[in-house]
């Protein structure tokens, strides 16, 4: 079986943003309120959720990132040709 991972993310345009974001996050903040209200990414609307995703379905690093991920972890920032991303990995099988 193909390994999946079930992931969530908040894309932002600089480094900065992404690191405010995530300390937000270490004291507390909601990941999905997080995504809604800063996600430059569609999937914001929807708290960030990316659904399962398998190997090939990302960009490398993003893919990467979150392959790599402990389940119930957040990740980042990740640069990616579209910008800075947290990755918070809910699931994996």
């Amino acid at each position: 079986m193909v390994k999946q991972v079930n992931a969530a993310h908040i894309l932002v345009k600089t480094e900065k943003e992404a690191n405010n974001i995530m300390q937000n996050i270490k004291i507390g903040g909601k990941f999905a309120d997080l995504a809604k209200k800063y996600s430059l990414c569609p999937s914001g609307k929807k708290g960030g959720d990316l659904g399962w995703f398998g190997p090939g379905q990302m960009v490398a690093a993003f893919e990467k990132a979150a392959f790599e991920a402990k389940k119930g972890s957040i990740v980042g920032p990740v640069k990616t040709d579209f910008g800075y991303h947290l990755i918070f990995v809910k699931d994996q099988k």
